[in-house]
């Protein structure tokens, strides 16, 4: 059972930790890396993956898809790009509106 306790505070995660948020072992983790490259991990010099709380987010949308929805690795790499397309308009027009509401509070 996942633990999914994202700390707010917390900046990175090590793998080890993003694996009991997500109830993941690291080595699906690390897989998904591979086949998903909207994980994308910094790396420090020795090499130690750190995940930001947008890392886990996408692990936590890829494994709903993948186990809870059973779709395929491939499916659900579609789905994540179409929804990212789907969604950029929206958070587009919602920029735009807070920029003409900030421009006419300045006239």
């Amino acid at each position: 059972m996942p633990d999914r306790d994202i700390r707010p505070d917390k900046l990175y995660y090590k793998i080890g930790e993003v694996s009991r948020i997500a109830g993941l072992p690291s080595h699906v983790i690390r897989f998904w890396e591979q086949e998903f490259s909207k994980i994308r991990p910094h790396r420090t010099p020795s090499g130690q993956r750190l995940y930001t709380r947008r890392n886990i987010e996408v692990i936590l949308e890829i494994r709903h898809l993948l186990y809870d929805k059973k779709y395929t690795i491939e499916g659900a790499r579609q789905h994540m790009k179409s929804f990212r397309s789907r969604a950029l308009p929206s958070v587009l027009d919602d920029i735009r509106q807070e920029l003409e509401e900030i421009k006419s509070m300045l006239t």
